[in-house]
């Protein structure tokens, strides 16, 4: 057939619909626009070149199956508010109560058909934002396809984690959840998340953060071998504000995080660090942009990757000066120990500055165990395999002490220790 005879293929984005009413609808018409505007992402594009996007834009979800480590479950020996979603569904008899003094809570799902909701002038208005200077497909897909979350308004110190718990039931669910947070001046709250979510998962998490608020955030990513996900986090700083996120990562076929923070109020700091193992078939992108365009903000970026038996791990991390984000502090440091010549770890740092009084770097480095110290540690009659189970977890220590909570440090260096002790019993 001659080029000018040939049909073009027909575009999935063309087949997509969206509601159209209710307080989130214009949110969810503008980011389909948007969406088949920018297509959906490929290996060509610069920010994918490292990731391939395939399984994530397919148009049904490879199945994974279901898997049990026989563990007991993260953060159960913390006090909180738990919120269940089961591939992708909120799960109301499973979860808490959803009361809880300085924080009002409700499901995406129950309020989009009404006309006023808080939510509206920040829902999808946080992804707008974070897909210039860099198109970010995924995240307006979800913008406008979600179909529930948790609209969180928080308005004093909260005082328990709300802890939002994802699990997986079905080898072939698809799961898309937006949330929206707004943390009002004063406020505080701590968010914790931990579960596989679904064999494909696509999430979205805009938090707007007040004049001297403060935002936690602590998740766990797994525990299914075959899983794959995408998740966006959009953060907005005010003045005097705090911003932390940590994510722990261990199995799953494909992990991709992206983090977009903008410090838009003087004297705001912004924390964004996470720990990743892998073993075998394991490919895990974290994805960073943050925006300095205020004066005297400070930024950190910590992260550390742990892989083996052919795992990849990929990290790209930029810090943008805006003109008058003078006394900037930005750091950011990406780490990789390699367990064997076959796996591999792909860095991207970037810096750009457009202001004259600021103090930032990054690094990055990539490496063995180092044989000295193992070596130390045998001669004190410390077994081979355990020796090297020490000096995974102090190369992981640094990201680990971005937490302010040692409750949930704690509790994540276990399951740490516990993902290196089966693979060494292995």
């Amino acid at each position: 057939m001659s080029a000018t005879n040939a049909k073009a293929a027909p575009n999935p984005l063309d087949a997509l619909s969206v509601d159209g009413s209710g307080w989130a609808g214009d949110a969810r018409s503008n980011a389909l626009t948007r969406l088949r505007q920018m297509g959906l992402p490929t290996k060509r594009d610069e920010y994918w070149k490292y990731t391939d996007p395939t399984t994530l834009t397919a148009e049904d979800a490879p199945k994974a199956a279901l898997f049990d480590a026989g563990e007991k479950q993260l953060f159960d020996d913390v006090e909180r508010l738990k919120v269940i979603f089961v591939d992708g569904v909120f799960d109301a008899e499973a979860s808490d109560d959803l009361s809880l003094e300085s924080v009002e809570i409700s499901r995406l799902a129950d309020t989009t058909s009404a006309d006023i909701h808080w939510a509206k002038p920040l829902y999808g208005t946080l992804e707008t934002n974070g897909q210039d200077p860099v198109a970010r497909p995924l995240a307006a897909l979800n913008t406008a396809m979600a179909t529930d979350g948790v609209l969180l308004r928080v308005t004093g110190k909260v005082s328990k984690p709300v802890s939002l718990i994802y699990r997986h039931k079905s080898e072939t669910s698809d799961a898309t959840l937006h949330h929206v947070i707004k943390v009002e001046d004063g406020g505080d709250i701590t968010l914790t998340e931990n579960g596989p979510a679904a064999a494909r998962f696509n999430k979205v998490m805009e938090v707007d953060i007040a004049d001297g608020a403060s935002f936690h955030h602590v998740r766990a990513q797994g525990r299914d071998h075959e899983r794959r996900a995408v998740t966006h986090m959009f953060a907005r700083l005010g003045a005097e504000s705090t911003f932390k996120s940590f994510t722990l990562t261990a199995n799953g076929v494909l992990t991709r995080n992206e983090c977009v923070i903008e410090l838009t109020g003087d004297d705001a700091v912004a924390t964004v660090a996470g720990a990743a193992v892998g073993d075998g078939v394991f490919h895990h992108d974290d994805t960073v942009f943050i925006t300095h365009d205020a004066v005297n903000c400070e930024s950190r970026q910590v992260f550390k990757k742990v892989l083996r038996n052919g795992a990849v791990g990929v990290f790209q991390g930029k810090i943008l000066v805006k003109e008058g984000a003078q006394k900037t502090d930005g750091y950011q440091i990406s780490q990789s120990l390699l367990l064997d010549d076959d796996s591999q770890f792909l860095a991207k740092p970037e810096l750009e500055i457009y202001a004259d009084d600021v103090a930032c770097s990054h690094g990055s480095t990539s490496g063995a165990i180092d044989e000295d110290a193992l070596f130390y540690l045998q001669s004190r009659g410390v077994p081979l395999k355990q020796a090297q189970d020490l000096l995974v977890l102090a190369f992981l220590a640094e990201a680990l002490e971005e937490i302010d909570s040692e409750e949930l440090s704690d509790a994540l260096r276990q399951r740490l220790e516990d993902w290196l002790a089966r693979r060494s019993a292995g």
